[in-house]
C-alpha cells in the first residue's frame, strides 16, 4: 500500500470532491494511505503543509497545490515524485493536471452568446495563471463571435483596506457597462461580489446584467439571491487523473515531468443566467416581468404595464426582437418550467405543475404542452421516468 501526501486545503469544495476521485483511482490499485493537509482557518490552530515541510517523509508520493514559485522550488527539491494540481502560475516545472481553463472561458462565453448577449465582459484577478487564461478564452469566442468584450482584472491587495474600499473600483467598472450584458467571472465568489454590486447600482440580475461564475460550489451558488450560474470544472476527474499520473511516477520515477489537461464539464444554469438578452428597452422589461412573474395565472397585463407600451406596439418589437409574439415566449417560458418540474425527483401532479407554471387548470397546461412538446405531459413525464 502507497504512502501519498495531500498538500492541499481540502476545506474547498472543488478540491473535496477531487479528493474523491483520487481515493477512487487508489482503491482501484491496492488503495493508498493518505496524509493530508490540516485545517488553516483562524482559530483551527493549524498551519497549511507545504512541500518544504515533507523534506525527509518517508512517503511514496506527493499532491500537492502549488501557489507560488518557492513551492514549486520547494518541490522539485524532493527525493519523491510529486504531482501539482491548480493554476496558480504558469510552469511550475513539475508534472501537473489541471481543468483547460481556457476552455472555461470559452464555454462561458458560449454559455453567455446562447443567452442572447450581444456584449460580454470578463471579471478577472491580475497575477494567478488560471485567471489570464479562462480571460483569453472568453475573450477569443467573443472575438471570434464579432462580439464586443470588456474586461477588469482586480489587482491583488498588498495591504489590509476596508471591504467597501476594496469594492470601488470593481463597482466604477460595472457602471461604465452597458445593459444589457453577459459578465464571466473568475469564480463563484467572485460572480456573487458583482451579483451584490448590481444589486446595489440598481441593475437586474440576470436581465440588466447575466452573470456566470467558475467552480460550481453549492453553497455559494444556491445561497446567493438570485442563484447562480456557474461552468463545472469536473473535480472528480480531476482528482481521478491526478492520481493516475502520480501512480505512473511512483512506478517509474525516471518519468519527465509532463502536464495533463482535461476539459471542463458542463455550465450548471441557475437563475443570475435565466434570461434572453435584447436590446429593445420594451422587450427587455417585457420579459423580465415574465420571469419574475410566470408563477401567476395572468395573461399580458401586468406585462403591458411594466413595458409601459400598448399591446400592439409590444408585439411589433416582439417579433422584431425574438421573431414570435409575446404570448407565445410567455408560454414557452411556462413549459420549460414545467418540463423542469417533471424531469425532477418530485413525483407532482400535474394540477400542481400547472398552477406553479401560471396555467389556469391542468387541461390547459395539457393543450399548451402538447402545442409546443408534441406529447402531453403525463407522456412526456413516463418517457423520463423510463430513461
Amino acid at each position: 500500500m502507497k504512502h501519498v501526501a495531500l498538500i492541499y486545503p481540502i476545506t474547498v469544495p472543488w478540491m473535496a470532491q477531487c479528493m474523491t476521485g483520487i481515493q477512487a483511482f487508489a482503491q482501484e490499485h491496492g488503495g493508498w494511505r493518505l496524509l493530508t493537509s490540516p485545517p488553516t482557518l483562524r482559530g483551527a490552530e493549524e498551519v497549511a503543509l507545504t512541500p518544504g515541510d515533507l523534506r525527509g517523509w518517508p512517503g511514496d508520493g506527493i499532491i500537492a497545490y502549488i501557489s507560488d514559485l518557492q513551492e514549486a522550488r520547494e518541490a522539485r527539491k524532493l527525493d519523491l515524485p510529486v504531482v501539482a494540481i491548480g493554476g496558480m502560475i504558469a510552469d511550475p516545472g513539475l508534472s501537473r493536471v489541471m481543468v483547460d481553463h481556457y476552455a472555461i472561458g470559452r464555454m462561458g462565453a458560449e454559455h453567455l452568446m446562447e443567452c442572447g448577449f450581444r456584449r460580454l465582459a470578463y471579471f478577472g484577478l491580475q497575477g494567478p495563471f488560471y485567471s489570464a487564461e479562462r480571460g483569453r478564452g472568453f475573450r477569443d469566442r467573443a472575438a471570434e463571435a464579432g462580439l464586443a468584450c470588456d474586461s477588469f482584472m482586480q489587482p491583488p491587495e498588498t495591504r489590509r483596506v476596508p471591504w467597501l474600499r476594496r469594492l470601488a473600483p470593481m463597482q466604477k467598472w460595472l457602471a461604465t457597462l452597458r445593459a444589457p450584458v453577459g459578465i464571466l467571472a473568475v469564480h463563484d465568489y467572485r460572480a456573487r461580489m458583482v451579483i451584490e454590486e448590481c444589486q446595489r447600482l440598481g441593475l437586474n440580475v440576470p436581465h440588466d446584467v447575466a452573470v456566470l461564475g467558475v467552480d460550481d460550489d453549492a453553497t455559494i451558488c444556491e445561497s446567493s439571491q438570485p442563484t447562480i450560474s456557474s461552468v463545472a470544472r469536473n473535480a472528480w476527474r480531476h482528482g481521478y487523473e491526478t492520481a493516475a499520473l502520480l501512480h505512473r511516477l511512483m512506478r517509474r520515477k525516471s518519468l519527465k515531468p509532463r502536464e495533463v489537461r482535461f476539459p471542463p464539464d458542463r455550465v450548471v444554469q441557475r437563475r443570475s443566467t435565466d434570461t434572453l438578452a435584447v436590446d429593445d428597452p420594451h422587450v427587455r422589461r417585457a420579459v423580465r416581468t415574465m420571469h419574475e412573474r410566470l408563477g401567476e395565472p395572468s395573461g399580458l397585463e401586468h406585462v403591458l404595464a411594466d413595458a409601459r407600451v400598448s399591446r400592439r406596439l409590444l408585439e411589433k418589437r416582439f417579433q422584431e426582437a425574438l421573431h414570435c409574439t409575446p404570448y407565445l415566449y410567455l408560454n414557452r417560458l411556462r413549459i420549460e418550467r414545467a418540463r423542469e418540474l417533471l424531469e425532477g425527483p418530485d413525483r407532482l401532479k400535474l394540477q400542481h405543475i400547472a398552477q406553479t407554471c401560471g396555467f389556469t387548470s391542468a387541461d390547459h397546461f395539457s393543450r399548451v404542452f402538447v402545442r409546443v412538446v408534441g406529447e402531453l405531459p403525463s407522456e412526456y413525464q413516463r418517457k423520463v421516468r423510463s430513461r
